[in-house]
């Protein structure tokens, strides 16, 4: 893809769009298998279309995969930490064949692409699974969702339907990574640092994200509404937590706020390299990795995901990464500070685990401001009160 804008080069070297005009679309779909994305697929089909999964072009196939599952890369040497699949049943693997082509359909049997099947085979899951997430235990729910999705994929470029976009709950900020780049662009932000995050914003993150606008021009805070676990903070509450809160203590001309419609995986130190390469493919110059990223439960050491970066080289990457330790409020210090910049011993630090705050909020008490802003208190004081979520994994 010609004229990108942003001087940041998009992962593989250009930024991929696979949506396909009515007219390049045509072609018979009544007599060819149909293929049922699951919410997964459904996300990582926009992904791939957009550009944001550049340099893929389709569903991985049976090399891709297991180059990725046991070296992080692309079988052609690109670095890419995560499989990119599209399961099928057996009973409908033995109706298909390698050079058909397939109509892909969201679980509304609405045409969202087609597909060239280049690829068709199955795998040993309980070996990958530990590759890929460090654990076989079930109850993490990548390893749980992996197994669910079943042992057999279809691989091959997609051509998606530029008319069969459904609606979308924060359509005003689904951005693709050409928009972001051009008003990255039209700003003037020369450099830009990402956030990712599937948790409200609380003092720790802001303290990371307004250290790195420091150093930046602009800040892309770009949270993950995509499919997650089913006790996570439903993604429009933190929305409007993250509005809110931007509003309120942000420089508005530095910060732009947009939404990562991907799948999360939980897969630690693997997703935050998939991370760090998305927002490069954005537009992103810096990615902000912090404490346990894209972890679940005790699964990943605290910095684990920090680590993973040094196998790689700072060209493969691509963009930089900045490593921050655990942030929290120092009564002694008077502020934010993390182990880097405060001399006080622990019990002049304010730390409050995720059960403590939930047990807070449901309480109807209110969080300190030196945990979190009292406008990001309410809006999650008034859910939890009402009963509506009990188990929420917040970091």
């Amino acid at each position: 893809m010609s004229n990108i804008s942003s001087n940041v080069t998009p992962h593989g070297g250009h930024l991929v769009d696979r949506f396909v005009t009515d007219s390049q679309a045509s072609f018979p779909t009544s007599h060819i298998e149909r293929v049922i994305l699951d919410d997964i697929g459904e996300s990582d089909l926009v992904q791939i279309a957009t550009g944001a999964f550049s340099p893929l072009t389709g569903f991985m196939g049976e090399e891709d995969y297991r180059s990725v599952v046991l070296n992080m890369r692309l079988a052609n040497g690109i670095i890419w930490p995560l499989p990119v699949t599209l399961p099928i049943s057996r009973e409908q693997a033995k109706r298909i064949a390698v050079g058909d082509a397939v109509l892909l359909v969201d679980r509304e049997s609405i045409p969202r692409a087609w597909m060239e099947v280049t690829s068709i085979f199955q795998t040993d899951l309980q070996s990958d699974v530990y590759a890929i997430y460090l654990t076989q235990d079930t109850g993490h729910p990548g390893v749980r969702r992996t197994f669910e999705r079943g042992p057999i994929f279809l691989g091959g470029p997609i051509h998606v339907f530029s008319t069969a976009n459904p609606p979308h709950d924060f359509t005003q900020y689904i951005h693709t990574p050409k928009a972001a780049r051009d008003f990255f662009q039209h700003r003037g932000w020369k450099t830009v640092v990402g956030f990712q995050t599937r948790n409200p914003i609380h003092r720790a993150h802001e303290y990371l994200q307004k250290c790195a606008l420091e150093i930046s021009d602009g800040l892309f805070i770009h949270p993950l509404v995509g499919p997650t676990k089913a006790d996570d903070i439903p993604a429009d509450l933190r929305m409007r937590a993250y509005e809110i809160v931007i509003s309120h203590y942000y420089p508005i001309n530095r910060v732009a706020l947009g939404v990562f419609t991907a799948a999360m995986r939980y897969a630690g130190p693997r997703e935050a390299i998939l991370h760090a390469l998305v927002r490069k493919n954005y537009g992103c110059t810096h990615f902000i990795v912090g404490r346990d990223h894209a972890g679940v439960g005790s699964y990943y050491g605290t910095y684990d995901a920090q680590k993973i970066f040094a196998k790689f080289s700072a060209d493969e990457i691509g963009i930089t990464p900045l490593f921050f330790d655990h942030a929290f409020y120092c009564k002694a210090c008077g502020g934010m500070a993390t182990e880097k910049t405060c001399p006080h011993d622990e019990h002049t630090r304010l730390f409050l685990s995720g059960t403590k705050v939930r047990a807070m909020l449901q309480a109807g008490v209110e969080p300190p401001v030196e945990f979190t802003r009292p406008e990001t208190a309410r809006i999650l004081m008034e859910y939890y009160t009402r009963g509506n979520f009990s188990k929420a994994a917040e970091k």
